[in-house]
């Protein structure tokens, strides 16, 4: 089967194989060998382990196969836009950013943490209507409510960086569908601490 890199990134390269997509650790240079072969295989277990989890509440890839040796998962390649890039231009933009607001509750009520919140890291397929979150190689798990805030602060900046022109429209929608979470309004009171920590550090 023909095999295609789609993505090289600075942890992994992301290889297309028909319908399946194979993440792969990139060994780091800097680092001792075998230290970096331990992180490599945890980093690899700890991703499969959450996908898994959250793969039970949220629309995620499904985990097909894991190598820890080799430090790859293989996964169901997702066919449909990834919102980075056509977010700007779905009339149904409202509705995705209510589903993805949700995704957030629910993971976040589940004690998961994605950790790399952008709309890099989300495909809208049409036809299910659902938004599909990839890549929790920077999730973790956690209860803590300052973890909740900060992975909101995370889509905050991203949509304020890419979709500049209606970026308040965007998290107001995704506000809108986080009222799920049982924690909503403690998370949103730390998420304005956590803003305040922000705007002050850009002052000096």
């Amino acid at each position: 089967m023909k095999e295609k890199i789609i993505q090289q990134g600075a942890e992994a390269v992301l290889i297309r194989k028909g319908e399946v997509l194979l993440k792969r650790r990139v060994v780091k240079g800097y680092r001792l060998l075998e230290l970096d072969e331990k992180l490599r295989s945890r980093r690899t277990r700890g991703e499969a382990k959450l996908l898994e989890k959250a793969g039970k509440i949220i629309p995620v890839p499904k985990v097909l196969k894991v190598n820890e040796k080799a430090r790859e998962i293989d996964m169901e390649f997702i066919e449909g836009k990834k919102l980075s890039e056509h977010l700007d231009e779905l009339k149904n933009w409202k509705k995705v950013c209510k589903q993805i607001g949700q995704n957030i509750a629910q993971l976040h009520d589940a004690g998961i943490i994605h950790g790399d919140l952008t709309t890099s890291n989300m495909i809208y397929v049409a036809d299910k209507e659902a938004v599909y979150f990839i890549d929790f190689g920077l999730g973790y798990h956690s209860d803590k409510v300052e973890d909740k805030a900060v992975d909101l602060h995370l889509i905050k900046q991203a949509f304020e960086a890419k979709h500049f022109i209606k970026w308040e429209e965007y998290f107001a929608a995704v506000l809108e569908g986080y009222k799920i979470s049982k924690n909503y309004k403690e998370t949103l009171k730390r998420l304005e601490k956590v803003e305040k920590r922000g705007r002050y550090k850009d002052q000096y």
